[in-house]
């Protein structure tokens, strides 16, 4: 590799908005980030999926109008 031309490569921490602590490698310091795979909806789980009725159904539905 050249000399000068590539960023320092580390270990550095990424620190979650649930409290969620990873200790990995990158050529950033300290990293925050809002949602990791501890507390993203999709890897927990609790993924809504609403696949019944469309908007119509919905504003209908929340109103008493059915």
């Amino acid at each position: 590799m050249k000399e000068g031309l590539h960023p320092e490569y580390a270990e550095t921490t990424i620190t979650c908005a649930c409290g969620n602590v990873l200790e990995v490698g990158s050529t950033k310091k300290d990293i925050k980030v809002d949602v990791c795979s501890k507390c993203h909806p999709y890897w927990t789980g609790n993924l809504r999926q609403e696949t019944v009725g469309g908007r119509a159904d919905k504003f209908k539905k929340k109103y008493g109008l059915a």
